[in-house]
């Protein structure tokens, strides 16, 4: 049972013992974020620093006005392949420019309530999502794994190792901070050949700048900004609210997805202001805090404000990480975030659902975009819906004793995908002087399934039957009284004269 949300106060602070594992965890993320975050922004074509402040306005930023506490949202790969191309042909300064437009929309988004959008993506879609977001998270290890030397190999087995079994001795203090802080002792001690932070690119020293895009205020400007910053605003509000979901099953707790909505919208407009690209929620961030113990406000700030104390103060320190104890922590991160249960499900479940989360998945991992993906995998929901509820109606026929009246009862939903056999449902009725049509058992849904019956209530007049339609609901009486053709004089609930 998801527990109501709480209030304001107690998600930043309900206790001494939460608010330490708060903390521990957002160190275990601001740790996480640095190599991700390099990364993004050389996917993007921008200096480190671009993801790196990013990073820090929007978890700072979000802890405070997000709708779903505990979650991390920072720079990411979603928005980051979405600039490229802004980047190469009009520089750094239109992707600022492209996220405070981006932030805009978001929050536009917010206050019209887009947020209930999500109550048409099914549990299939979703849990597809998760599977096909570990797959890629564990992808995204393999270029650390290959063509290193065997210390690698050992580090991240023993990163494993020391996350996999540190919690039966103590679960006070996060097993991957003890994993990274350790292999890190280790590599620095011994001197071993391994990838570092460092080697990621050089990370920004002292502290962001706040600074407006410097890009000419006109029309063309917007027509170059609109188009990246609607995709931009799509693509990080799908990935938000799809990981907020995932967050509140984690944590059997809700969020209000407005306010989230508005909160990522506010935390773009900051990040951009600050020299930062866009961003959104990171469902990889996000388990590793919750995992990890965190979940208040409290630990979001902290991984952006440890973040930013990593970057200012201890920047050579950060750089002398070893990647292999960030790989085991990533590793842990898939394994944990996989839905290991949809594989005994996809033969349990029914063959449409399964067909629906494998699909998403497929796109996911094969374009490497999340909303591609998700977007197919509700299409086909809705294609399958539309199909199982199209079959869920019926029409029998039966003629009185003397043969001049005929009577067809119908059953069911008619609607744009049921129309075709609804309408070939009705015969020949020549020779037959009344047809009366009972629709008590029916429900007409919209102006398709007024068109067929018009089309059916057309052909038999031509055939020179006297046809009476009777037993709508109010709903369908409703719309059979504004979008008919047919005379509907008299209309009423219950026997309808035509």
């Amino acid at each position: 049972m998801i527990s109501k949300i709480t209030p304001y106060r107690e998600q930043w602070f309900s206790g001494a013992v939460s608010m330490r594992r708060d903390i521990l965890a957002g160190v275990v993320v601001a740790l996480a974020l640095i190599p991700e975050a390099i990364g993004f922004s050389i996917i993007a074509g921008v200096d480190p620093s671009v993801g790196l402040y990013a990073s820090v306005a929007i978890a700072m930023t979000i802890a405070f006005i997000g709708g779903r506490p505990g979650m991390i949202s920072a720079a990411t790969a979603a928005v980051a392949v979405l600039v490229t191309p802004l980047v190469r042909d009009h520089g750094v300064q239109y992707l600022f420019a492209a996220t405070i437009l981006m932030g805009f929309i978001q929050v536009v988004a917010g206050l019209l309530r887009l947020d209930l959008l999500m109550q048409f993506v099914s549990r299939s879609v979703i849990t597809g999502f998760v599977n096909a977001l570990a797959i890629l998270i564990f992808m995204a290890q393999l270029p650390q794994l290959t063509n290193v030397g065997w210390e690698t190999y050992a580090m991240v087995s023993a990163g494993l190792a020391i996350i996999y079994l540190f919690p039966r001795v103590t679960k006070a203090i996060p097993s991957p901070l003890v994993a990274i802080l350790l292999l890190t002792a280790i590599s620095v001690s011994l001197g071993l050949s391994v990838h570092t932070v460092g080697d990621m690119g050089k990370l920004p020293e002292g502290l962001p700048s706040f600074a407006l895009p410097q890009v000419p205020l006109t029309l063309e400007t917007l027509r170059i900004l609109l188009p990246y910053s609607i995709t931009m605003a799509a693509v990080g509000l799908l990935e938000s609210l799809l990981t907020a979901q995932i967050v509140d099953d984690m944590t059997d707790t809700d969020s209000d997805k407005r306010r989230e909505c508005l909160g990522q919208g506010g935390a773009n407009i900051v990040s951009a202001m600050i020299g930062g690209m866009g961003g959104c929620a990171m469902i990889g961030q996000s388990v590793i805090n919750v995992t990890s113990g965190g979940r208040g406000r409290l630990s979001t700030f902290v991984a952006g404000a440890f973040l930013l104390f990593l970057l200012a103060v201890l920047g050579p320190w950060v750089g002398q990480v070893p990647m292999p104890a960030l790989v085991a922590v990533m590793i842990m991160v898939s394994i944990g975030t996989f839905s290991w249960n949809s594989i005994a499900n996809v033969r349990r479940h029914p063959p449409t659902s399964s067909a629906v989360m494998l699909v998403t998945v497929a796109v996911v991992v094969v374009t490497r975009d999340l909303s591609l993906g998700v977007l197919s995998g509700v299409l086909l929901s809705g294609i399958f819906f539309a199909g199982k509820v199209q079959r869920m109606f019926a029409v029998e026929r039966s003629l009185s004793g003397d043969g001049t009246q005929a009577t067809y009862r119908v059953s069911g939903q008619i609607f744009f995908a049921s129309v075709d056999r609804f309408t070939r449902a009705f015969m020949s009725e020549q020779g037959v002087a009344n047809v009366m049509i009972d629709v008590s058992t029916a429900h007409f849904w919209d102006i398709s399934g007024v068109g067929a019956l018009d089309k059916i209530v057309a052909r038999l007049r031509r055939e020179g039957c006297r046809v009476n339609v009777v037993g709508y609901n109010k709903a369908s009486a409703d719309l059979v009284d504004r979008f008919a053709r047919h005379d509907k004089t008299g209309v009423e609930m219950g026997t309808v004269p035509h």
